[in-house]
């Protein structure tokens, strides 16, 4: 049974959504250097304060922007969390890559946008460089976990290593082969979903 949340944490997480819409609306419109903490504190109807003390600097805004973005209507829950309960709950293995296919096609129509705002400020500031590979190094570990669950259940391709199955995985469901093919060739969601369940199935399972 779920632990039943408190009303402090109730409007705890209420502020936090109110701060992390504000600031990806900015964000978005604006670019992230120009965006101040100030403007987002005014945006989302809070103190500078509030937003230091419930989500961290500038840099951890833009975090909580993309986490709360990729995770949805789950949000504040993380995605490794959920993804990783639903993955050890489905016993079919084809089944746990259309489940991950189905989150892909969500949240990285999604996050598409806080990925332009990242790369654009990247180019700019080497502490957003280092975000962006803190997140695909994050992403990889958690695909290594993937790995490993079908690995220990028998279920990978024979020769092939967790590891390398991990690699797989953030190649095909990378944002930028996401960007390159469905927002900037015209594939459909429903083309490029079919096509990266196809090849992931291909290249991981026993007989894919």
């Amino acid at each position: 049974m779920a632990q039943r949340k408190s009303r402090r944490e109730i409007n705890a997480e209420a502020t936090q959504r109110a701060i992390v819409e504000s600031a990806a609306r900015l964000f978005v419109e604006q670019g992230y250097a120009p965006t101040t903490v100030g403007q987002i504190a005014s945006e989302s109807g809070v103190a500078v304060q509030t937003i230091y003390n419930a989500v961290g600097s500038k840099r951890d805004l833009l975090i909580r922007v993309l986490d709360f973005a990729a995770a949805g209507d789950r949000a504040p829950r993380t995605v490794p969390s959920f993804m990783q309960e639903q993955a050890e709950a489905e016993p079919d293995p084809r089944k746990v890559i259309e489940l991950l296919v189905d989150f892909w096609r969500g949240g990285l129509q999604r996050t598409a946008p806080i990925f332009e705002v990242i790369r654009q400020a990247a180019a700019l500031d080497p502490d957003i460089a280092m975000l962006e590979t803190e997140r695909g190094q994050a992403r990889l570990r958690n695909y290594r976990l993937a790995g490993r669950l079908l690995a220990d259940r028998g279920d990978l391709r024979e020769g092939l290593t967790p590891e390398a199955a991990a690699a797989i995985i953030f190649s095909l469901g990378h944002p930028e082969s996401y960007r390159m093919l469905v927002l900037r060739s015209g594939w459909s969601t429903d083309r490029w979903a079919a096509w990266v369940t196809d090849a992931l199935v291909a290249a991981l399972l026993r007989g894919g």
